[in-house]
This record gives structure tokens, sequence and C-alpha cells, in this order.
């Protein structure tokens, strides 16, 4: 469980770095990979391409793992993202489920995402 763990850390900081040389050692080549507002890519190639247009319009400042949940050959990552691209500020909270191969790579990766901001619409009990 600790080399997914690491895995994943590694991917996350590859974003704070903007450094895209480890993705192959990360992803199968096959992998599918959901981002939290619809767009998918099939394969590793799409994946480097989308990664290295994304970075030179923005800059992910934090993406910060709270904790993971282990099963069978699956992890899932609740985490906090924040970026800023074309200019624009966001944050949000956010849940990865990644299917990891026989040889510890990640075959797949769905994220979805909940607004960073919450509140009590019925106040303390």
């Amino acid at each position: 469980m600790k080399r997914r763990e690491d895995k994943i850390q590694e991917y996350f900081n590859s974003w704070l770095t903007k450094g895209s040389a480890q993705l192959k050692d990360i992803f199968t080549n096959e992998v599918f990979y959901s981002e939290c507002y619809g767009p998918e890519y099939h394969g590793i190639d799409q994946i480097l391409k989308w990664f290295n247009d994304w970075n030179k319009r923005g800059t992910v400042l934090q993406w910060r793992i709270k904790h993971f949940i282990h099963e069978g050959n699956c992890t899932v990552a609740e985490w906090y993202f924040e970026c800023e691209f074309d200019g624009v500020r966001d944050e949000f909270n956010g849940v990865s489920i990644i299917l990891f191969s026989s040889d510890e790579k990640i075959v797949s990766l769905k994220e979805f995402q909940s607004k960073s901001k919450h509140y009590l619409p019925y106040g303390e009990n």
C-alpha cells in the first residue's frame, strides 16, 4: 500500500513542479483518466499532451492528500486542490478512485470534486 501511496504522491508532486519525466513510470500506456469536470484522456500520450498544455497556462499551487483507502487493486485518495489557470484562482476538495495494474502502475484514475467551502444551512446543533 505504501508503494501505491508514494506513486500517487509522486504524481501530485509532478503537477507542483511541472515535471512530466516520471509520468511514464506512474501510468500504464493504456491508462484511462477522467477529470472531475468532464474531460477524459485515453493513453499515456494524451495524458502527456494534456499535462504539457495545461502547464503552459496554469500553475498548481497545492495538491494535498488528506488520506487513502485501499481495497484490492483500488486506492481511493481524498485531497485538496488549488490552482491558478489563465489568471483565475480556483480551489476544491476531491476524491480520486485509482486502479493499479499488477506491476503497480496506474491503469485508471477517476476524479470527483466538491466545493471547498462548506456551510451549515440549519446551523450548529
